[in-house]
Parts: structure tokens; C-alpha cells; sequence
């Protein structure tokens, strides 16, 4: 499973992908709690769509910023689904650290598209049954 990494502003933000089939499956984590905020899924044709989370205070998580934005970023190269979880929480956060989840999160999607390049992925093709056919 490869992992990428960046680090900025004092804090790590850490994207792990794994490939099923011809999906992608991304968690992103980070910081000093991390967990799962929210899930954004996305196709090449299709547009995004997030579920967020409540957070320990009953406030809803705000980490669709990363997942969306890193989702956007990977949709011209996505060959099937792509689902995204992502979690980063730093104690105490300051503007500094907010200011830098944006180009943390483009440091990860350029990562993770060089990778996706130089590993072209390569599935074998589902087979249906025809209009006309019925499982025997």
C-alpha cells in the first residue's frame, strides 16, 4: 500500500492509497488525533459527494477541505471510483497551520498522481449478463 507524506507549519499529513480493482481507496490522516472526519467519493464523471462526521463536541468535522480538494484534483485521472476518508486534527491549530492544509493537500495529490502515472493500474474487466440473459 503505498503511503505519501508531507510536512508543514509543524504538522505531518499522511495519504495512504490502495488500489481495488480499478477503484481507489484514500485515507488521509494526520496531525495529533488523527481519525475519520468525513468520506468524499468521486468518479471521472461523476461529481463529488461527502458525508461529514460529528466530531467529539457535536460540531461536524471540517475535513471535506482536504478530501474534497484532493479528490478534485485526482478526478482526470481516475479510471473507476474513488473514495477518500480523511481525518487530520492538530491541538491548539493556529492560522499558520489552517493556511497550510491547501498546499499540504496539493504536495499529496501531485504524489499520489505521479504515482498513478508510473503505476498505470490494471484490473481484469467485470463481466455482465446480456439484456436477453438470466444467471442458470
Amino acid at each position: 500500500m503505498p503511503t505519501f507524506t508531507t510536512t508543514q507549519a509543524g504538522y505531518q499529513m499522511t495519504a495512504k492509497l490502495q488500489v481495488i480493482g480499478y477503484d481507489l481507496l484514500i485515507v488521509v490522516t494526520g496531525g495529533s488525533n488523527p481519525h475519520i472526519g468525513d468520506v468524499t467519493t468521486i468518479t471521472a464523471d461523476t461529481e463529488l459527494q461527502t458525508v461529514k462526521f460529528p466530531s467529539h463536541d457535536g460540531r461536524f468535522h471540517k475535513d471535506n477541505f482536504i478530501s474534497e480538494r484532493l479528490a478534485k484534483r485526482l478526478q482526470p485521472y481516475l479510471q473507476g471510483s474513488c473514495t477518500i476518508t480523511a481525518g487530520i486534527h492538530v491541538n491548539q491549530i493556529t492560522k499558520a497551520q489552517i493556511a497550510a492544509a491547501a498546499p499540504m493537500t496539493d504536495e499529496l495529490s501531485q504524489q499520489i498522481i505521479s504515482w498513478l502515472q508510473d503505476n498505470p493500474i490494471q484490473a481484469v474487466q467485470p463481466e455482465y449478463y446480456g439484456n436477453d440473459e438470466q444467471p442458470e
